[in-house]
């Protein structure tokens, strides 16, 4: 299904119905809904109303949108949960997902049920005053001028760098697939997370915060979701020890494990 946004652009997601919490599966930079394939299906066996979307320029949604930023992502993430009817949902958020989930549950306020943080990107991806985790805002401008001279080359290398231990053949490939669906415009939006800091937002959510996080993460440091759990007023950290960026393919059952724990409180 399209939800249409602004200026005749739409967003495609996927909408499977359940009588449990819902739940929103935002992917990370680069991905799209696809990458939630081994989790959404448990998520719906297990009875929960389980939305998904591909967020701007990503997968099958339209690849010219003018706005990209976090914050654009974000209020399209508030829009299908109105459109949907949504009661109070859980929005659980991986990677840059996780900046897009952080600020989405910031502007729901107490519509919101939860806020999930599958290594997530919140509440900065790169070094700050006051923030000494991640990578900077020049390193992310050389991966993108390096996808913009070779966008297969430089998205195999991420793709490869997702999981703490070398995937199958097939599960690189897959991963890399998603990335080369996304258009380029796409790049303005990891662009923006860099730059992207919701300390004072991820400080005033009230709902409970859940946080699972590889110890290996190549991309968003330990030390980062532990200093994010410091700043939340009522947040849990589950430490998933020689995994990477992706918990929820390295991990798969511990992380459905602890996500429907959460979704059972």
């Amino acid at each position: 299904m399209y939800l249409a946004t602004e200026q005749d652009r739409s967003i495609y997601f996927e909408h499977h119905a359940g009588e449990g919490r819902p739940v929103v599966l935002v992917h990370g930079w680069g991905a799209c809904t696809r990458c939630w394939d081994t989790t959404a299906p448990a998520l719906s066996a297990a009875g929960h109303e389980v939305v998904s979307l591909d967020l701007r320029a990503c997968g099958r949604s339209d690849k010219d949108f003018d706005d990209v930023s976090i914050d654009a992502l974000a209020g399209d993430v508030v829009k299908l949960v109105d459109h949907l009817g949504l009661d109070r949902p859980v929005i659980n958020g991986w990677s840059l997902g996780g900046g897009v989930a952080t600020a989405a549950v910031a502007a729901l306020g107490d519509r919101a049920g939860g806020l999930v943080l599958t290594g997530g990107a919140s509440p900065r991806y790169t070094v700050a005053d006051g923030w000494d985790h991640g990578g900077t805002v020049e390193g992310v401008a050389e991966v993108l001028a390096a996808a913009a001279a070779n966008r297969a080359d430089t998205f195999r290398g991420v793709a490869a760098a997702v999981c703490a231990k070398a995937p199958s053949d097939d599960t690189l490939n897959w991963i890399w697939g998603m990335f080369m669906e996304m258009g380029p415009r796409g790049d303005e939006s990891l662009r923006d997370l860099s730059h992207m800091d919701l300390r004072a937002e991820l400080a005033a959510i009230d709902v409970p915060i859940l946080s699972l996080h590889g110890t290996e993460d190549a991309f968003v440091p330990l030390s980062g979701a532990q200093a994010a759990v410091d700043l939340a007023k009522s947040a849990t950290l589950v430490e998933f020890p020689g995994v990477g960026h992706a918990p929820f393919l390295e991990d798969r059952d511990r992380y459905l494990s602890e996500l429907t724990g959460f979704l059972r409180v």
